[in-house]
């Protein structure tokens, strides 16, 4: 993970010095760390939040690369920080998003845990790759935007939503309070994004669920 995200991140910037390519970056929501209010695109570098994992330090340490190389050599880059995007074609891994997770499970009747206090805004592949493509015709380099939806869940109204749509029972789930070294609660402001980048978020996560589910039922070839 740190050679992919600080050496690759290294490597890529570099490279952009010598050939003078624009870049976007994908960073993430994990940046903000231990930080529980409203997450507005500034909250890092003024408040100095936390970051509790290993993957949400190498992306805080990417973002710092990226900003010394604009100061240094100019390099213009746009920085994205993604906030629990997903939908179909999101294969199942344990390092995958808590839907994919949670769709995969409940589709195949595995059991599952789900820590209850944890909320999110979650944000649907389309509209995710929507907001990028605008940033090729929207640039504007040193920026940094969170890419979410603006509806926020607790994890357990998610696992709540999955069920419900697959009309199955939680005998199967875990429930837990607390994950440790993760962020609580992950609440975007996308005003920026909306302003600058015409960023909307059309797909509801009653929506998204069940396209997420019909894909990776056809996909893994589970009968209805």
């Amino acid at each position: 993970m740190w050679e992919s995200n600080a050496i690759g991140t290294k490597n890529m910037l570099r490279l952009q010095k010598e050939h003078e390519f624009r870049m976007i970056f994908s960073s993430s929501s994990e940046v903000y760390g231990d930080y529980d209010d409203l997450m507005e695109e500034s909250v890092p570098l003024e408040e100095n939040p936390r970051q509790l994992n290993d993957y949400a330090i190498s992306k805080w340490v990417n973002e710092q690369q990226i900003l010394n190389a604009a100061d240094r050599h100019g390099n213009e880059t746009v920085r994205v920080r993604f906030f629990n995007t997903y939908g179909p074609g999101e294969k199942f891994s344990e390092y995958r998003s808590v839907v994919c997770k949670f769709c995969y499970h409940a589709l195949h009747d595995n059991p599952y845990h789900v820590y209850e206090n944890h909320h999110r805004s979650f944000t649907y592949i389309g509209d995710t790759v929507r907001t990028l493509a605008n940033i090729v015709d929207l640039f504007k380099p040193g920026e940094v935007y969170n890419i979410a939806g603006e509806e926020y869940y607790d994890i357990k109204e998610l696992s709540d939503l999955i069920l419900d749509y697959l009309d199955k029972d939680d005998d199967k789930v875990e429930y837990r309070g607390r994950e440790e070294h993760n962020t609580l609660n992950k609440r975007a402001s996308v005003e920026k994004a909306k302003q600058d980048l015409d960023h909307e978020a059309r797909v509801s996560l009653e929506e998204g669920i069940p396209k997420t589910i019909e894909w990776m039922r056809d996909y893994y070839d589970v009968d209805a």
